[in-house]
């Protein structure tokens, strides 16, 4: 029985490979076929050959805005808190703003960073309110990004103290 079973799977694997044929038809143009023609002779395929096309992406008014903003040098500071502030919360609640120049029209992103961790997610504006950080030293960087997450403009860092007074 398993003498058949292998048989029958040798002989179906032999009618699964393909022939092909190519000819040329008496007006010069080349044809292709599986089932044989007069004068045609078999084309040897190689094991494995793939296909690929591949098709560029359509632009979209996204891309047209995310070109447009990457083309100019955008320059992003903090304004408040101010260099090497002391920051007096007990609760480790403060407000960030950053301004972006030149004036940027249309949607951007702005996202801040605690001592180079993100903190939330990137927002629409520029004040962020930081909730329940610990006391001590930290450093501040709010970046401008497209809508697609790309950064194009940085602050420089800020240095902060947020002080919080001790409970007796």
């Amino acid at each position: 029985m398993r003498s058949l079973t292998l048989i029958g799977l040798m002989l179906f694997s032999m009618l699964a490979q393909a022939v092909v044929y190519k000819w040329v038809d008496k007006d010069g143009k080349v044809h292709y076929s599986d089932e044989p023609q007069p004068n045609a002779q078999i084309v040897e395929l190689k094991d494995k050959t793939l296909n690929q096309i591949s098709l560029p992406l359509p632009k979209t008014d996204m891309d047209d805005a995310n070109q447009a903003i990457e083309s100019i040098q955008y320059q992003v500071d903090i304004t408040s808190p101010s260099e090497e502030e002391t920051v007096r919360n007990n609760n480790g609640d403060f407000e960030v703003v950053a301004t972006i120049t030149p004036e940027l029209k249309g949607q951007y992103l702005m996202a801040i960073k605690l001592d180079g961790k993100p903190i939330g997610q990137p927002q629409i504006g520029n004040v962020f309110q930081l909730k329940n950080i610990d006391r001590g030293q930290h450093t501040l960087v709010v970046d401008a990004m497209t809508q697609n997450g790309k950064v194009f403009a940085s602050s420089p860092p800020r240095k902060i103290f947020l002080h919080q007074a001790t409970k007796r």
